[in-house]
């Protein structure tokens, strides 16, 4: 697999999200997800991506025993900054002393001494962003991590992060039928060379073709829970209509549907006509894994990547990514406010 930047590091021009092999889409097999992780870097995977979130440690835990014995195979992006509150429910918590106790505990979990890339993994509305920056760059100078990164931020609250301390990357929700970051992220990321990452690249299974509306999805889903607009019946019954084109186009290329999802990712270029996307696409099936690896080797051509962009976007995709009241306290989606603003 060919090679990009993030930041100072090396990593695969595809990246694993592997939050799926401990919580978001139903059960996962654990010694599968050993398994698929060994293979992964087998395969050429270089990038993986975790948080303190997935699986409440568990899979922290699950890569720390899987890979403590080929830590310098790979690049490591984990995140702090989640908390449960006094409900039970989890809410973002940027307060230093617990982004540096989340810190601590992810090392112990991860097995490892230092971590490659911390992300605050959501903003805490109730603490300045240069104030939960600051504790992550504190966590640099301690050794215990090399780079910050950010998730779910809007174009402003990046500028100011970045002033308190160099931001390594961005991550954020980003494919065909969800263009936030076109919103001025993308932008903003060329001109402070922050780079940037795409997670749901196959848009929750939908950009695949086997993903189902809610109603024969499983409880423990996020496409039950804050996911669920997109997947609601009736509004899954009109997305679904692209894909009988989606699919003729992918063989038109001579791939399938989810590499032509992350094929146009990573043809995606900036001002200079530079490549520089990092998708993360996440599974638990080891088959799965190997499929989007290889799209990695995929050359689309701009007559393709404009055609893709005409069929899907969020113009013809119908229903919000997340559900009205989680749209509202995500900070990314402050750069659309804003251009429908001005």
């Amino acid at each position: 697999m060919h090679t990009r930047k993030i930041g100072n590091f090396e990593v695969s021009a595809l990246g694993l999200g592997c939050m799926n092999c401990s919580a978001g889409y139903g059960p996962a097999d654990e010694t599968t997800s050993t398994q698929l992780l060994n293979e992964a870097l087998d395969r050429g995977y270089r990038f993986l991506d975790t948080a303190s979130l997935y699986g409440d440690g568990h899979n922290e835990t699950l890569i720390g025993n899987s890979l403590k014995h080929r830590r310098n195979e790979f690049i490591l992006a984990s995140k702090c900054g989640m908390s449960m509150n006094e409900s039970g429910v989890r809410v973002p918590n940027g307060r230093p002393e617990i982004l540096i106790q989340q810190c601590e505990a992810s090392l112990k979990r991860l097995q490892t001494d230092v971590i490659d890339l911390y992300y605050l993994h959501r903003m805490d509305n109730k603490v300045p962003i240069e104030e939960s920056v600051g504790a992550l760059a504190q966590c640099i100078s301690d050794g215990k991590i090399r780079s910050i990164g950010l998730s779910e931020v809007s174009s402003l609250t990046l500028r100011r992060a970045y002033s308190e301390h160099p931001i390594a990357a961005m991550q954020s929700e980003y494919s065909l039928w969800t263009r936030t970051p076109e919103f001025g992220m993308l932008s903003t990321c060329e001109e402070l060379n922050v780079s940037f990452v795409p997670f749901s690249p196959l848009a929750r299974g939908f950009l695949t073709g086997k993903a189902q509306e809610v109603t024969q999805l499983t409880d423990d889903d996020l496409r039950c829970t804050i996911a669920r607009p997109r997947f609601e019946p009736d509004n899954f019954a009109h997305n679904i209509k692209v894909l009988k084109t989606f699919k003729a186009i992918a063989e038109k290329v001579g791939c399938s549907m989810p590499q032509l999802a992350l094929g146009w990712l990573l043809a995606q270029q900036n001002s200079k006509g530079e490549k520089t996307l990092v998708p993360i696409p996440g599974t638990k099936h080891i088959n799965y894994m190997h499929e989007n690896g290889l799209a990695a080797d995929i050359e689309l051509d701009q007559n393709t990547v404009i055609e893709l962009n005409d069929l899907i976007n969020e113009d013809t995709i119908r229903g919000d990514r997340y559900s009205e009241q989680l749209m509202q306290s995500i900070d990314s989606e402050n750069d659309r406010k804003k251009e429908i603003d001005e």
